[in-house]
């Protein structure tokens, strides 16, 4: 019986041990990694309307994420229905709309972005944010711990005396102990990416920090720009500001590609200096088009290129011009109209778009075809686009203007040689010797 025992022992024992470095073994080779966790912390700041913060706040590097939501409130619901409701607009009670940061201190630190979120509003104004009024829209900053709320309170009075020497008058930026963040409905989350023709809110008073260095323990204010060319002729001014991802898809759809004759400037909201300007600068990008100093008209909000050339159009052309009616309305000039009389014999060169400067016809291609408006071969190489017209009764070849989508005539079967003819209105068209 006991030898029984020993050896139903030493069984038990020999599978504990295989268990054991079978355990061992399985650690070794098929256990993940457990790698280090990314270090994390998280700030919640409101800078008035919530949609333009959280995209500027994700733009920077070093932030996980940025929720849309409320906080600071209590007595009512923390809902966009609630808080904008008239009878709440002044209610010292009402919650904030805010933005929780949520980011990575080995790669930003919270003074940085401290220091973004004073530079990015106007933290003076109370409770609004330009044409955005009421307690919903006041600054905010909702501290964790006792460590944090010393930062805040160390950013806002260097930001205070940079203000000070600008001219601005006292921060109103609310510093208090966060309670709880509730987030915004969903479909107020990533807005400007689920609406990319909207805009980001531009309240920002261009005050920047700057290094203290011991020499130097004053800063920067806004910078100074030279409007002196802009107090003549035509221009167009495009507002933009920091992070703001509108202002880059302009740049990159319109203005980078941009060769027309008004000149095209870019400002930021504390470098305008001088114009005369009526329509509100809260909004980025603004297209303004002014004249002699002044707006003619402007436009907040992203524009697509064929109504940033349509606007252009009315601008440069007036509304009421032949030219604007055959681009923007299809229209069609006499025979043998003026400008074609001199468009007809001009020497060596390329005819571009009126509007955009971009090269539509050679003149080597040019014939003269009897009819009375100007005649090519063919366009320049991916300038124009056919598209089917069959009004009246027809069937032709419509030809517009591939960047600005301008309307310039028909292509025709009928060319010397069996070639094509293009037969384009002269009045949408610009010479330019080659």
């Amino acid at each position: 019986m006991l030898k029984i025992f020993y050896m139903v022992f030493i069984m038990v024992s020999l599978s504990n041990t295989f268990h054991s470095m079978a355990k061992q073994a399985n650690a070794t080779n098929d256990t993940p990694v457990h790698h280090a966790s990314v270090n994390k912390a998280s700030i919640v700041l409101g800078s008035g309307c919530f949609w333009g913060a959280e995209k500027r706040f994700e733009a920077i590097n070093g932030v996980i994420d940025a929720v849309s939501g409320y906080a600071d409130g209590k007595h009512i619901a923390p809902t966009y229905a609630a808080i904008t409701q008239r009878s709440n607009q002044f209610n010292a009670d009402n919650y904030a709309e805010v933005v929780q940061v949520t980011y990575n201190p080995q790669v930003v630190s919270l003074r940085a972005l401290l220091q973004h979120f004073f530079e990015h509003h106007d933290p003076t104004q109370g409770n609004r944010q330009g044409n955005d009024i009421g307690t919903q829209y006041r600054s905010t900053i909702l501290y964790q711990t006792d460590a944090e709320k010393q930062l805040a309170e160390q950013v806002r009075d260097i930001y205070q005396q940079l203000l000070t020497q600008a001219g601005y008058g006292k921060i109103t930026t609310k510093i208090a102990p966060l309670d709880s963040f509730h987030p915004a409905e969903d479909y107020h989350q990533n807005y400007l990416q689920k609406n990319p023709n909207g805009y980001c809110p531009d309240h920002s008073t261009g005050v920047k920090f700057v290094e203290q260095h011991a020499e130097n323990h004053h800063a920067a204010t806004a910078p100074m720009v030279d409007n002196s060319p802009l107090l003549e002729g035509k221009h167009i001014v495009v507002l933009e500001a920091p992070f703001c991802p509108y202002c880059q898809a302009f740049k990159q759809q319109i203005g980078d590609s941009y060769r027309g004759d008004i000149p095209l400037h870019y400002r930021g909201a504390e470098t305008l200096t001088g114009l005369q300007l009526h329509t509100p600068t809260r909004a980025t990008p603004t297209l303004f088009f002014i004249e002699n100093g002044k707006e003619v008209f402007a436009h907040q909000g992203l524009l697509t290129a064929d109504k940033f050339y349509q606007a252009l159009g009315a601008f440069v052309l007036g509304k009421a011009s032949k030219a604007y009616e055959i681009a923007f309305e299809d229209g069609t000039e006499k025979r043998f109209c003026q400008r074609y009389e001199q468009f007809q014999n001009t020497g060596d060169g390329v005819f571009v778009d009126i509007l955009s400067g971009e090269p539509l016809f050679d003149s080597r291609d040019r014939f003269n075809s009897g009819s009375g408006w100007l005649s090519f071969t063919r366009a320049l190489p991916d300038a124009t686009i056919e598209i089917p017209d069959n009004r009246f009764g027809m069937q032709r070849i419509e030809v517009r203007a591939k960047k600005t989508h301008i309307h310039l005539g028909h292509v025709f079967d009928d060319g010397p040689n069996g070639s094509r003819r293009f037969c384009i209105n002269a009045n949408v068209l610009k010479f330019k010797s080659r």
